[in-house]
């Protein structure tokens, strides 16, 4: 079984996000964290999966993988929302945030993790895209979950397993846990053929 096999490596999380961490745990794999600072800027694409994709990459790039043991894995990930053509990153302020909201009210937007996992000697990337609708919501829905939870550090200022999610998303079209930042199926068929001899 995978986690036996995991069990041979040193796996880092390259992530600060609590919700990443919660979710890696829950899959039963034991790591540290490696957060690393990058400024998360990118190439103007009109491919939100290159964007995602390139994110998780840029992730790993501060870390000198040459002195890290062959049987070390690192795990990247980096979650954008997408309305139409338009990446929603992380609200600057309040009324950013709100701004959005009052956009992905009502209507069904994209979110796209882009997942990197590498070892010193290899490493694979790919994405995984989840449809998520909202409900109408009122100003004074959107304003208390502003005020309450300030999502300032979520792409798309929201995050589903809080109460905005509860009572303003009406359907969910692939992974629930890639709209919370991590697709874990992705991950455990990536790591299943990163350490797949």
């Amino acid at each position: 079984m995978l986690l036996d096999e995991l069990k041979k490596y040193k796996v880092y999380l390259c992530s600060k996000s609590p919700r990443r961490h919660e979710l890696l745990a829950g899959m039963g794999i034991n790591f540290e964290y490696l957060p690393t600072n990058v400024v998360e800027k990118h190439p103007d694409t009109d491919n939100p999966v290159e964007v995602a994709e390139y994110l998780s990459k840029l992730k790993l790039s501060p870390i000198k993988m040459s002195d890290y043991a062959s049987n070390t894995i690192f795990i990247a990930c980096d979650t954008i929302v997408v309305l139409g053509h338009e990446i929603l990153e992380k609200p600057k302020d309040e009324a950013d945030a709100v701004a959005m909201l009052q956009e992905l009210s009502g209507k069904t937007h994209t979110v796209i993790s882009g997942l990197t996992v590498a070892t010193p000697k290899r490493s694979i990337t790919s994405h995984r895209k989840t449809e998520v609708r909202f409900s109408q919501l009122s100003d004074e829905e959107i304003n208390h979950y502003v005020q309450q939870y300030k999502p300032f550090d979520k792409a798309g200022a929201y995050g589903v397993q809080e109460w905005i999610g509860y009572i303003g998303i009406e359907a969910i079209d692939g992974s629930f846990y890639n709209v919370m930042g991590l697709p874990t199926k992705l991950l455990w068929e990536m790591l299943g053929k990163i350490t797949h001899k």
